[in-house]
């Protein structure tokens, strides 16, 4: 398979947009109350970029000297690329997969930080969100909603929960088996590698795959616990037990108050997790390498992060299509721009075009881990494959089941629990 070798210009906050188009675009973004206000967050509505940089390198760990170097880099590189004053510096041998992985194996990259979307889940049979015709939104016609993104508005959820539970029932986690993907990021954990994995999905996949909730920020919420949405309850409940509910064809109502229980995903309308925004703070200045997978990074504040970490940083996207591209002219201004994939003057970053689990074995190709991430899917998904068919044996004959075929169902639950 071909890959394509691309720069990125210092700035790379994502396409810009207004809150309003892209509300319009994806329920799953709400950001912060900024956001759900209709105004921007600060990453996209203000044009002080340089002053979000110092702010996050007061947050870090660094001392004052060693934050003063990383300013003077930043406006040394600022100028560099954006004024065609002097040369950036190299940080990569060249602009290709290879050179990603040599860079990865060398002693200057300990902290890899994943940042994934929905593109990494569909091999398991889960749809993305907006492909035409195979996307989520473009299935919804079923459930009768005024338009797609209703199912995830936090309003509408609460007088018609129905349509959002039966869509739960199709997606629900346990149905699913982590991708190549999923398991790559689990061989740069076992490897001593990933920092963390900041994800966009929710169908805990990534904690099938053996992460767990110390390496991960679950930016757009998660399946695994559920709280009730009453305003002075919040009683907390179990993936097993909303599990129950929803394929006992109930709605979940809680016991405490019977207001209805939701699932801690992020809707419309509702924050994203205070976990994500402290941890971009302490995790994005040590970061070494930024892998970017199966995301359109069209979703802020999760888009910005890309101009989170240092100018030094390679930043490697795998994607079906290039994304967080900018405009040039923006990127001049301090204005955030974006990624600049034709750029005369690429230095750091590389984009591999093609299905996210193809390039996730390309990689582990040139790290030479491909037989052993490929031994890791086969051994985790016969693993899964096991417990699934102990909970049919469980269910045709509950009362001749066996304690080891209990152990076994109950094992694809237990690694999304941990």
């Amino acid at each position: 398979m071909v890959y394509q070798l691309h720069a990125a210009s210092v700035y790379t906050n994502g396409q810009m947009a207004n809150a309003d188009s892209m509300c319009s675009r994806d329920p799953l973004l709400l950001s912060n109350p900024e956001v759900a206000d209709g105004t921007m967050a600060a990453e996209s509505s203000e044009p002080a970029d340089l002053k979000a940089q110092a702010e996050d390198s007061e947050d870090s760990d660094s001392s004052e000297d060693n934050s003063g170097a990383s300013e003077m880099d930043f406006l040394r590189n600022l100028f560099s690329r954006t004024l065609g004053i002097g040369t950036p510096e190299k940080v990569l041998d060249e602009l290709s997969l290879e050179s990603v992985s040599k860079f990865m194996l060398s002693e200057k990259c300990k902290n890899v930080i994943c940042m994934v979307g929905a593109g990494i889940s569909t091999s398991a049979g889960i749809p993305d969100f907006r492909s035409p015709g195979s996307g989520l939104y473009a299935n919804l016609q079923k459930y009768n909603l005024p338009y797609p993104e209703a199912i995830f508005q936090i309003g509408y959820f609460k007088e018609n929960p129905e349509p959002f539970f039966a869509l739960a029932r199709e997606l629900f986690p346990g149905q699913f088996k982590p991708t190549i993907c999923h398991y790559f990021m689990r061989l740069l954990k076992e490897k001593g590698l990933l920092l963390r994995c900041y994800s966009q999905n929710i169908d805990t996949l990534e904690r099938v795959a053996g992460l767990t909730s110390e390496d991960l920020v679950e930016a757009h919420g998660t399946f695994y616990s559920s709280h009730c949405v009453g305003a002075f309850c919040g009683a907390e409940y179990s993936l097993s037990w909303m599990k129950e509910k929803i394929f006992s064809d109930l709605i979940p109502k809680c016991e405490k108050c019977n207001n209805l229980v939701k699932p801690d995903i992020v809707f419309f309308g509702e924050s994203l997790p205070s976990r994500f925004f402290s941890a971009v703070k302490s995790d994005f200045p040590k970061v070494d390498l930024l892998i970017v997978m199966g995301t359109s990074l069209q979703v802020q504040p999760f888009a910005s992060l890309v101009s989170k970490v240092s100018s030094k940083t390679p930043r490697l996207l795998i994607n079906k299509e290039l994304t967080g591209q900018g405009d040039s002219f923006l990127s001049v201004l301090g204005l955030g721009g974006g990624m600049d994939f034709d750029s005369e003057k690429a230095y750091r970053d590389v984009a591999w075009l093609g299905d996210c689990d193809d390039g996730c074995l390309a990689l582990a190709d040139f790290l030479g881990w491909k037989a052993e991430l490929e031994e890791l899917v086969k051994k985790e998904h016969a693993e899964i494959d096991a417990a699934a068919e102990a909970a049919k044996k469980k269910e045709s004959k509950p009362d001749n089941s066996s304690k080891e075929e209990s152990s076994a169902a109950n094992t694809s639950d237990d690694k999304a629990n941990n």
